[in-house]
């Protein structure tokens, strides 16, 4: 009951996390250690709503396609931003790295269970998750040979290869349960999975918050200037995204590709960047989760015009 309760405020379950987080620094820090074990438990209940059989019909013929829209998300839009940088000669500065750092990385590990709480289907959000992320190790070494601040090769691609696994087994595990002991899960169940997504991601955004509050407290002017880019950049590439999508025939690629182009997991390169390079960038590694964490209260309203169109 509680969990179908919390589904149905999806949404607003994250709003409160972020609040928590602002609010709360001491429980921020205990947090931490937790996220990898908490990021994995997410994977799980999203492989979990899926099940294989809607798994393997959203791979099933969709590769190709798939792969051309990451490789142009990926790599081609990393570069273009690189060279539009250069061009302007801001890339020594810290939003030039942050705004690589984002162009390059793949989705969020939380987009399906995102999507899912904006009402789509999340097996084609969980495709681009995966595929995603096993291109990574290929994808990033020409954008990290152009920028070698950014960290070096092992780094990355030992993070990137280390959350495929993750994904993997999880995927694996959440598939097993759902082929043997849990073949036909009734309406309300599957809500309950979805209560239960909601609240691990309002649990893993306060650990994540961890950084913002010393910033919030003690240098507020530097905390609204990386909030504001943060959005601009979440929110840009979403909408944009949109627009160009938006007249798309399958909705939950649209509303998939919009919530992974704003929304990535910068995590994976950060382990990779050198302290001196990764000390001012806390505070943006803090500041993007806000966007993200209101990405379906905000996103979800813009789709739900995709859900009426086609009804």
């Amino acid at each position: 009951m509680i969990l179908r309760w919390l589904a149905d405020r999806g949404p607003w379950v994250l709003v409160a996390g972020i609040v928590a987080g602002l609010l709360l620094p001491s429980v921020a820090a205990v947090l931490v250690p937790y996220i990898p074990h908490m990021v994995a438990g997410l994977l799980f209940l999203s492989a979990l709503r899926i099940g294989p059989q809607r798994m393997r019909a959203s791979m099933k013929g969709n590769m190709f396609g798939t792969l051309r829209v990451l490789l142009l998300l990926q790599l081609a839009f990393p570069l273009l931003v690189i060279a539009v940088l250069y061009a302007f000669g801001w890339l020594g500065s810290p939003f030039a790295l942050a705004f690589v750092i984002i162009a390059m990385a793949s989705s969020i590990s939380g987009a399906p269970n995102m999507v899912a709480m904006m009402g789509f289907e999340p097996s084609t959000s969980m495709r681009f998750l995966l595929i995603g992320t096993a291109i990574l190790p290929v994808t990033v070494i020409p954008v990290l040979w152009l920028m070698p601040a950014l960290g070096g090769f092992t780094e990355v691609i030992l993070a990137a290869l280390r959350l495929l696994v993750v994904i993997g087994l999880s995927s694996a595990f959440a598939f097993l349960i759902r082929g043997v002991l849990w073949k036909e899960p009734s309406a309300d169940e599957l809500k309950a999975v979805d209560g239960a997504s909601a609240l691990l991601l309002a649990v893993i955004v306060v650990g994540l918050m961890s950084a913002v509050n010393a910033a919030l407290v003690n240098e507020p002017s530097r905390f609204w200037l990386w909030l504001g880019f943060v959005l601009a950049v979440n929110f840009g590439l979403q909408f944009l995204a949109f627009a160009v999508l938006r007249r798309g025939p399958d909705v939950d690629r649209v509303a998939a590709l919009t919530v992974m182009a704003g929304n990535r997991n910068i995590a994976l390169f950060l382990v990779a960047l050198p302290e001196q390079v990764m000390a001012p960038l806390l505070i943006f590694v803090g500041c993007y989760q806000i966007p993200m964490y209101l990405t379906p209260l905000v996103t979800g309203r813009v789709l739900k015009t995709l859900d009426e169109g086609s009804a």
